[in-house]
């Protein structure tokens, strides 16, 4: 969760309550400047560099990123006959994107033409459609899934407390020593020791899913439930404490901490926003081979 997606305080469904004497209105902006050299690769060309990017928060989607136009290379924005309306910011013109190599991506960029006195800040920027786009840097680290949200945080915290995994009468992990990890307006994820959890009990399904902030995830099933358990086999380094451990949900297995049952809270499903939210495993194509050495790596 950020500031204006999932249940962020800009969201649709925001966590926390704002105390105000009047009720907020039903949709808030925000803009701020992104203070990161920012870069857009097409075809193997830099099509934008900027230090002066700027993001948008809207809600229900994640942070976009608009560079001022004078950052953006010569050539590249090729105007599209296709004009939108933004509900907040006016007329929405939008540009196919030259990039080197004589790749294209049509309509891959848009400019709010003539967006409200409190929109300004956005007039002379052009924001690029993530999916459309070869890569985005942060100086020379490649950005996955959506621009970088300063306002998303993960903790992970050892724990000693007893956690037990149920389905029905059959134990599938019992450990002392499991992770919670806390995520910005997600309800707390518990992690076990994959020690800890019953051999052969899970069986990996195909399909996988791309967090940009942990990692790939793999699923398993647990006899007749589907997905009932997912593990990070190869986190970013970030995330390293939770690599190879496995974490259940709690709608499809029975899962008690202390012998409390553990139920399930808002803010335990990740929910696509926008047509720059596509987050496939295709996006990161190498962090597949690494998750099937490591896994080779265990299994020797």
């Amino acid at each position: 969760m950020g500031l204006s997606w999932q249940q962020g305080p800009l969201g649709r469904d925001p966590n926390g309550t704002f105390l105000t004497a009047t009720p907020m209105p039903e949709r808030v902006l925000f803009v701020e400047p992104l203070r990161r050299r920012m870069s857009v690769m097409l075809g193997g060309s830099t099509i934008a560099r900027s230090d002066s990017a700027i993001l948008l928060f809207e809600p229900a989607r994640y942070p976009v990123a608009y560079f001022p136009l004078a950052d953006v290379a010569a050539g590249v924005l090729q105007p599209a006959d296709h004009k939108t309306t933004h509900p907040d910011l006016g007329t929405t013109k939008w540009f196919d994107v030259a990039g080197g190599d004589g790749k294209a991506t049509r309509r891959g960029a848009w400019q709010h033409l003539e967006p409200p006195a409190h929109g300004a800040a956005l007039r002379d920027t052009v924001a690029f459609a993530w999916r459309g786009m070869d890569a985005f840097y942060e100086e020379d680290e490649r950005i996955l899934g959506h621009a970088a949200d300063p306002y998303h945080r993960i903790d992970i915290r050892r724990s000693t407390r007893h956690l037990v995994v149920r389905q029905d009468d059959q134990v599938v992990a019992d450990t002392r020593s499991p992770l919670v990890l806390f995520e910005s307006g997600f309800a707390p994820r518990w992690y076990v020791p994959r020690a800890d959890v019953a051999a052969d009990a899970l069986h990996q399904v195909e399909g996988q899913t791309f967090c940009p902030y942990k990692g790939v995830a793999s699923y398993y099933d647990f006899g007749e439930v589907r997905n009932a358990a997912w593990s990070y086999r190869a986190p970013f380094e970030e995330m390293a404490r939770i690599a190879d451990l496995v974490s259940f949900e709690p709608d499809k297995v029975t899962i008690t901490i202390d012998g409390e049952t553990l139920e399930p809270l808002p803010g335990q499903a990740v929910l696509p926003h926008g047509p720059d939210r596509n987050l496939s495993v295709d996006e990161i194509g190498g962090v597949e081979l690494v998750e099937a050495a490591t896994s080779e790596g265990r299994s020797a």
